[in-house]
């Protein structure tokens, strides 16, 4: 009898030191800088994320902790890498633009824990809810965008409002998830013969701007030589103005001084204008003052007296002095 209640108590010592090593090890726990915890007592979050560090609780299986990672994750939409290889999944990445084209379209998306203890409890399987949460965004926005904007310059805006409406949907499904960044991989068209016709089309329509940028670029160089021809005009124009107002102002003013004449000597100032204004009609005619007394009609004729005039104001040669000079110049030679 002393043996078997030796042995029992033995037996129960040894269930005691194991229930108090299990209550010693399920009593205390770390929380590494790059994890995030959330404690549960009976099934029931009662405390979420924890600070790093060394942290107690109650044993198991009054509280249980469950560590969560705080990395940025990748889900990688429309293909899977792996092992240096790229498997494809063309059923997920075939969609259908706003102008009805079909594309192929995959990306990355980047995302976090941010709320654990929603991560774990609100659904079952919170990944493939973000997988079809991308699936639908993508084939939103591709789905009222054009094709051109899907191959070329557009893409960047598909990123954005893929990702705007991605985080909508994901505060909505309400299971912990932040979207970090979307990232579109490759957007393609579904075989050769279709790349092909679009390559052609693309290239035609650059050739086109092409064009029309030249010729932009011709309309606007004849465009800046018309203007400088018009300035030029213009100013030509002004300077003409400025050379007509000065030369009536001094018409206007030789008139008012033969008008001042005129009314001291009307007679004299007339016939002086007349004839002024002969001579000019009449360059080279030779004018002549005449006189009407009656019976015979006299004329001064003005330009034989002018030309006598000044062939007498011509200095004469003394005929005597000349002599003299000869014939002392004979008696030099002798």
């Amino acid at each position: 009898m002393l043996q078997i209640k030796t042995i029992t108590k033995f037996i129960w010592g040894g269930v005691a030191l194991v229930i108090l090593g299990i209550i010693g090890f399920s009593s205390w726990y770390t929380v590494d800088e790059s994890e995030q915890a959330v404690i549960a007592t009976f099934g029931s979050v009662d405390e979420g994320v924890v600070d790093p560090g060394l942290h107690f609780k109650m044993p198991w299986p009054i509280q249980q902790v469950q560590k969560l990672s705080k990395e940025t994750f990748s889900l990688q939409f429309g293909y899977k890498e792996g092992d240096g290889q790229v498997e494809e999944y063309p059923k997920d990445t075939k969609m259908v633009t706003g102008d009805e084209n079909i594309v192929l379209a995959d990306l990355v998306v980047q995302w976090k824990i941010t709320e654990p203890e929603k991560y774990l409890y609100n659904s079952e399987d919170p990944k493939q809810i973000l997988y079809n949460a991308t699936s639908a965004s993508l084939r939103s926005i591709v789905g009222s965008s054009k094709i051109d904007d899907a191959l070329t310059s557009g893409k960047a805006k598909i990123e954005t409002d893929v990702r705007g409406l991605l985080t909508e949907l994901m505060k909505k499904y309400n299971v912990g998830i932040s979207v970090v960044n979307v990232k579109l991989q490759d957007v393609e068209l579904p075989n050769k013969e279709v790349r092909k016709a679009f390559t052609n089309v693309t290239d035609a329509r650059e050739t086109m701007n092409t064009k029309i940028n030249e010729a932009n670029k011709y309309r606007n160089k004849r465009t800046k030589e018309a203007e400088g021809e018009r300035d030029a005009l213009i100013s030509a124009a002004k300077g003409d103005e400025v050379s007509r107002i000065e030369t009536a102002k001094g018409d206007v003013a030789v008139f008012n001084s033969i008008y001042e004449e005129y009314k001291k000597s009307p007679d004299i100032t007339k016939k002086r204008l007349i004839l002024e204004t002969i001579e000019k009609v009449f360059p080279k005619a030779d004018i002549y003052i005449m006189k009407d007394d009656g019976n015979t009609m006299k004329y001064l004729p003005i330009a034989p007296i002018d030309k006598a005039a000044k062939s007498d104001a011509t200095p004469k040669v003394d005929q005597n002095q000349t002599d003299e000079g000869k014939a002392e110049g004979s008696d030099g030679n002798e």
